[in-house]
């Protein structure tokens, strides 16, 4: 079996992936020509220009400008079963979907049916695509104390059957300013019963990290790659094994990193850091997930075992049932023994 073909029959869960940034490149078109007059194109050849990223502020204002296109229910029930559709050409078992209630407060859409919607394409996308979604409630960390209120009240009082986690995003720098409201949504979004799951350490220093960890109890960490700037953070990861969602090519198109080839991957996991494998928005930033697999290996030249390993860190650190991880990691396991694994 060639190294593609392994990847490809790897099962892979996907933990770190937005609902906007995952509407494929038709998805969008359709949407835009659906609502004529918005910012964003209504050409391919225009779309994937208007896909090339300055920097993370400008990424943020086109992310804005799509997520603007999503006017109805129906819209996010299209998004999700897309991600499934996509997920499961790529040997996609599961995934944890970060969705963000205050974009779709602000354009007038009502919480109830914004959960109506995510609960038909929870129980859409197994029957259609095969691949189990969950979802994660993230707070915009531009918009401050109304985004958490907003987004907490509606993980509370009308969440959809498949909420697992609830979240903290956007750009980073502007997060300092809100940091008790932010904390505040998180005591209570645990105290729920919610799983930690907020970005840190992707556009600021190791600071960042250590403030979700200790101000907003993460769990796992989205991003997390400036965690090595730290030696006294590198430690705490490598004794706690709290799991880091990494992104690669992400990284590269925010700008964050400035070429893959000097992408802190290899470096994270030399160090024994719990790494998962992630796209966060890929047509955006035209990549899949199985792509991720492909840069792990032919950029950082990681084979089979270490990929394997990657799949598995990816089904321990998701929150899924555990009758699910147990059986996910055994066709892992068989696929990396050389057996059919792909059931």
């Amino acid at each position: 079996m060639s190294l593609d073909a392994f990847i490809d029959a790897l099962p892979k869960v996907e933990l770190h992936v937005h609902l906007i940034g995952s509407a494929s490149v038709a998805t969008v078109l359709e949407l835009s020509r659906r609502h004529p007059g918005s910012a964003v194109p209504t050409s391919e050849e225009e779309l994937r220009a208007f896909y090339t990223f300055r920097d993370f502020p400008h990424f943020a204002q086109v992310y804005g400008a799509v997520n603007a296109l999503v006017r109805e229910p129906e819209d996010i029930t299209t998004l999700v079963l897309g991600l499934a559709r996509d997920l499961s050409r790529q040997g996609g078992r599961y995934a944890e979907l970060q969705v963000t209630p205050y974009a779709h407060h602000v354009v007038g859409m009502p919480a109830r049916e914004v959960t109506e919607a995510l609960d038909i394409a929870a129980r859409r996308a197994p029957v259609e695509h095969g691949v189990e979604m969950a979802y994660i409630f993230d707070i915009p960390g531009e918009f401050g104390e109304e985004a958490a209120k907003i987004t907490l009240d509606h993980a509370l009082r009308e969440p959809p059957a498949a909420l697992v986690g609830f979240g903290l995003g956007g750009i980073e720098q502007s997060r300092v300013r809100h940091r008790d409201a932010y904390r505040d949504a998180f005591t209570a979004a645990r105290a729920a019963g919610l799983h930690s799951v907020p970005h840190g350490g992707e556009m600021t220093g190791p600071e960042t990290v250590w403030e979700v960890i200790e101000g907003l109890g993460a769990e796992r960490v989205g991003h997390g790659i400036a965690c090595l700037a730290d030696p006294r953070l590198v430690d705490h990861l490598r004794d706690t094994q709290l799991p880091l969602d990494v992104c690669p090519t992400s990284n590269v198109c925010t700008g964050q990193v400035a070429r893959i080839e000097d992408h802190p991957l290899p470096r994270m996991l030399e160090e024994g850091l719990f790494v998962t494998l992630n796209s966060d928005d890929p047509p955006m930033f035209a990549t899949t997930l199985a792509d991720e697999y492909r840069v792990a290996a032919r950029v950082f030249g990681l084979g089979e075992p270490e990929l394997a390993e990657l799949a598995r860190n990816g089904v321990r650190a998701g929150y899924l049932p555990p009758e699910r991880k147990k059986a996910l990691l055994a066709e892992i396991d068989a696929l990396a023994a050389g057996g059919e694994g792909q059931g």
